[in-house]
């Protein structure tokens, strides 16, 4: 059974790796899961200087999900090639560090630090507020998708994948400007706004209002999303939002994906990057499928 994958130009021996932000830098989970066995780690994000992130609370749960406001806290890029790189960097998998500024000259010098540094590919951020535009995220529209990707590609050493946001109109017009852009790669969907009130309290249950809205709840936007994107796009697409079995990751790879993401389902299941991948691979032997590719059949 053939289940390795291209993304812009780097052979991942499978397509399922965690999504940013739930897996740390691989520490936390190497003693549960056989990073080896999975087709990358993408790590939480990096920013050119540490990040405290937003006060608590920063975690929701809702009925089918969680929401969260945690700031994409990190201790900067600096730390991050002491610490973490070296440690991720002996396994047999392909390693993809999630990157976020507050403007675009952040974004740069983050990608100019990592250039060289044996990461194999870098993964845009732009959920990030810009503070050049009054906090308007850098998402928001094809044209500052453009712009930032533009910027940033033109100064990274290793191929570019582009994170793009649910909270839009169109999620085929922020591809295409990606793609135009010269992103080798997107993936979607990033997590939902949506909010939470403690009845009982009579108070916002996260102080910041307002959260990402991850897990199964999603998975349907993700799904269309991700079909959408693939209708409009040439380049790959890691598909994620909502996947918490073998079946779900075939779901999103029948909708246009190339590989997928798991997220949310980490935080309740240690082991939940190596169960979706045993599922998934039932669930092509039960069914017929040799190799990966022959999922996305539909159109």
């Amino acid at each position: 059974m053939n289940l390795s994958v291209n993304i812009a130009g780097a052979i991942l021996k499978n397509p399922v790796m965690p999504a940013s932000g739930t897996f740390g830098s691989g520490r936390e989970y190497a003693e549960f899961v056989d990073i080896n066995r999975l087709g990358a780690v993408v790590t939480k994000g990096v920013s050119i200087t540490p990040w405290l992130g937003n006060p608590p609370r920063r975690i929701a749960e809702t009925a089918s999900g969680v929401l969260n406001s945690v700031g994409l806290q990190n201790a900067g890029v600096e730390a991050f090639l002491r610490d973490d790189l070296p440690f991720l960097k002996q396994f047999d998998t392909r390693v993809i560090v999630n990157i976020c500024g507050r403007s675009i000259d952040e974004y740069i010098a983050v990608a100019e630090v990592l250039s060289g540094s044996g990461a194999d590919m870098l993964e845009l951020n732009i959920s990030c507020p810009n503070v050049g535009e009054g906090g308007l995220s850098f998402g928001a529209d094809a044209g500052m998708v453009y712009r930032v990707t533009t910027a940033v590609k033109k100064r990274s050493g290793q191929p570019l994948i582009v994170k793009l946001s649910p909270n839009v109109t169109s999620i085929s017009e922020m591809a295409i400007a990606a793609e135009n852009a010269g992103a080798d790669a997107i993936s979607l969907i990033n997590t939902v706004l949506g909010m939470k009130i403690d009845i009982r309290r009579r108070a916002f249950a996260l102080p910041r209002k307002v959260g990402g809205l991850s897990g199964p709840a999603i998975k349907p936007i993700a799904v269309r999303m991700v079909y959408e994107a693939s209708r409009a796009v040439n380049i790959p697409i890691i598909g994620m939002g909502g996947i918490m079995t073998g079946e779900d990751a075939a779901e999103m790879l029948m909708a246009g994906a190339s590989a997928v993401a798991v997220g949310t389902a980490n935080l309740s299941k240690l082991t939940a990057t190596a169960d979706v991948l045993d599922e998934l691979i039932l669930f092509m032997d039960e069914n017929g499928f040799n190799d990966i590719r022959e999922l996305t059949i539909l159109s």
